[in-house]
């Protein structure tokens, strides 16, 4: 990758060593490497011992402040990753159940970091089954009780528009049982 230049951010970069910002916060703010800042800071002798620097009469340690954002911001991002990964999982096994992608098409990583796309092209059929949703997938237990058998959908299914518009209110369905899949269909589709 790259090195991105820091010359044009010389002078915010003086002002926030002036400030007493730490190299932590600096380089994430520009979205560079410590190390590069730090190489750039010796470059042109940039040091928090500068004082009024801008019109800072005196530097105020923003060291912990700095170090908290900075913490804050890559828990942020850990966390964002972490949902990308659930949401690439679910995505996986929804494909798998429909047919479109074996289990032996999945990447066997125990730590679950794949490559960063796509390896291998979607085997899904033309035509044939009509239309795929895009609509995010919902989860859902069966009740397999002494007193009947029962579907329980994720509360979320409220918030869902297609749910709302074609399935609230209805209670009449029809089952067919298959060997890889249960496609339940309301009753008055008939």
């Amino acid at each position: 990758m790259a090195r991105k230049s820091l010359k044009p951010q010389l002078n915010q970069i003086r002002v926030w060593v002036g400030q007493g910002r730490t190299d932590a916060w600096i380089a994430h703010q520009l979205e560079v490497p410590v190390a590069q800042l730090e190489t750039f800071k010796q470059e042109f002798e940039l040091t928090s011992s500068e004082g009024a620097v801008a019109g800072f009469d005196e530097v105020v340690d923003l060291r912990a402040a700095d170090d908290a954002q900075v913490a804050a911001a890559l828990e942020i991002e850990e966390a964002e990753q972490a949902k990308a990964a659930e949401e690439e999982a679910r995505l996986r096994a929804e494909r798998i159940a429909a047919g479109e992608e074996g289990p032996e098409d999945v990447d066997s990583d125990e730590d679950g970091a794949g490559s960063d796309g796509p390896s291998r092209s979607r085997r899904g059929r033309r035509g044939g089954r009509g239309r795929r949703s895009t609509a995010k997938a919902l989860e859902g237990s069966f009740d397999h009780g002494e007193e009947g058998y029962g579907l329980w959908l994720d509360p979320a299914i409220a918030e869902n528009s297609i749910y709302a518009e074609h399935w609230a209110g209805k209670r009449a369905v029809t089952v067919t049982v298959e060997a890889d899949r249960i496609v339940i269909r309301r009753a008055d589709d008939e």
